[in-house]
C-alpha cells in the first residue's frame, strides 16, 4: 500500500462544527419567520425556503468533513454537495419526465434517482484513496444530503405558492417534515450504495465490478419507492381496515372517519422503511470492515517452526 493510501486525518476534525451549525442556522431560520410574519415582508420568503431546505442537509457535509480521512479535501466535498444536487435534480428530472402514473411509478422514480445519485458517487470518488466502507457510506450522504437540499427547497417552493397567494404556513410544515425525513432519506440511500461501491473496492485505487453492486442499487431504489409511495399505501390500508369503500374520498380528500389512522399507518411506514435503511446501512459497514481484517491478517505459520523445514518422519 503506497502512502498516498493511507488514512490520513485532516486538521479540521471533531470540532463539532456541524451541530453548532444545526443550533445557529435553526435559530436564524426561526428568527427569519419571526419577521415575515411581523412586517409580511414577502421578500424574505425565499430566505426561509434556503434555510429551511439547506440547514440539515449543509450540516451533514460539517459532519462529514469532521470524519472523512485520506485524499478528499473539503473542497470536493463542498463540490460534491452543491454541483452533485443540481445534476442530481436535473438528471433525475430528464429521467422522470416520460414515467407514466401508474402502480410502478414511485419505483421508477427511485430507479432514475438513485442511478443519477450513483454515478455522480462514481465521478467524485473515483481517484479518492482510501476506497473503504466507510469512506464510501460518508461521501453517498455527501451527494445525498445535495440532492436532498435542492429537492426540498423544489417542494417548499410549490407549497408556498398557491392561488390565494403565499401559504407560508404550508411552506414551514413541508420544510419541517423533510428536514426531519432527508437524514433517512437521500443522504441514508445513498450512504448505503456508497458503502458498497467503495467497500467492494477496498484496498484497490479504482472501482471493481461485483453483483453486489447492482444488487445494492436496487435495493435502495425499492426502499426509495416504497418511501415514497408510503402515504398512498397508508391511506389504501387505512381503506381496507375500516372498511370504508374508496368512494367516499371527495376530490382525492381522504376522509376525517379515517384520517387519523391513515396519519398513523404513514408514520408506522416510515418508521419501518427508515429502520430497514440504517439496519442495511450498518450490517453492510461492518461486513466489508471484518472482511477488511480478515484481509489484513497474514497467513498462519506453523508454531513449531515445520514450516521451512521438512516434517519429522522425513528424517526418521
Amino acid at each position: 500500500m503506497s502512502a498516498s493510501d493511507l488514512p490520513v486525518d485532516h486538521p479540521h476534525h471533531r470540532h463539532g462544527w456541524w451541530w453548532k451549525t444545526l443550533l445557529v442556522g435553526f435559530l436564524l431560520w426561526v428568527v427569519t419567520i419571526v419577521v415575515t410574519v411581523i412586517t409580511s415582508n414577502v421578500n424574505l420568503v425565499p430566505t426561509i425556503i434556503l434555510l429551511g431546505s439547506f440547514l440539515v442537509p449543509f450540516t451533514v457535509v460539517l459532519f462529514v468533513i469532521e470524519r472523512v480521512t485520506g485524499t478528499v479535501s473539503t473542497m470536493q466535498l463542498v463540490t460534491a454537495f452543491f454541483v452533485g444536487g443540481i445534476l442530481g435534480v436535473l438528471g433525475a428530472s430528464l429521467l422522470e419526465s416520460d414515467l407514466r402514473q401508474g402502480a410502478l411509478t414511485y419505483l421508477g422514480v427511485g430507479l432514475a434517482e438513485e442511478f443519477v445519485k450513483g454515478v455522480l458517487l462514481l465521478v467524485v470518488g473515483w481517484r479518492v484513496r482510501p476506497k473503504t466502507a466507510r469512506q464510501g457510506a460518508l461521501l453517498g450522504a455527501t451527494v445525498g444530503a445535495g440532492f436532498a437540499a435542492f429537492e426540498s427547497a423544489g417542494y417548499a417552493f410549490n407549497a408556498a405558492i398557491t392561488t390565494r397567494g403565499i401559504d407560508l404556513v404550508s411552506l414551514l410544515q413541508t420544510e419541517v417534515l423533510r428536514a426531519i425525513l432527508s437524514p433517512v432519506g437521500h443522504v441514508l440511500w445513498t450512504a448505503i450504495l456508497g458503502a458498497v461501491l467503495f467497500g467492494v473496492a477496498h484496498g484497490r485505487p479504482r472501482f471493481r465490478w461485483s453483483w453486489a453492486v447492482p444488487v445494492t442499487y436496487v435495493v435502495v431504489s425499492v426502499l426509495h419507492g416504497l418511501y415514497d409511495s408510503n402515504s398512498t399505501i397508508s391511506t389504501l390500508l387505512a381503506f381496507l381496515v375500516t372498511g370504508t369503500p374508496l368512494e367516499a374520498a371527495q376530490n382525492g380528500t381522504v376522509p376525517a372517519s379515517i384520517a387519523g389512522l391513515a396519519t398513523t399507518l404513514y408514520l408506522v411506514g416510515l418508521a419501518i422503511v427508515s429502520a430497514i435503511g440504517v439496519v442495511l446501512l450498518i450490517s453492510v459497514q461492518v461486513h466489508y470492515r471484518r472482511r477488511a481484517r480478515a484481509q489484513a491478517v497474514p497467513a498462519p505459520t506453523d508454531a513449531g517452526g515445520w514450516s521451512d523445514a521438512p516434517p519429522p518422519h522425513a528424517l526418521r
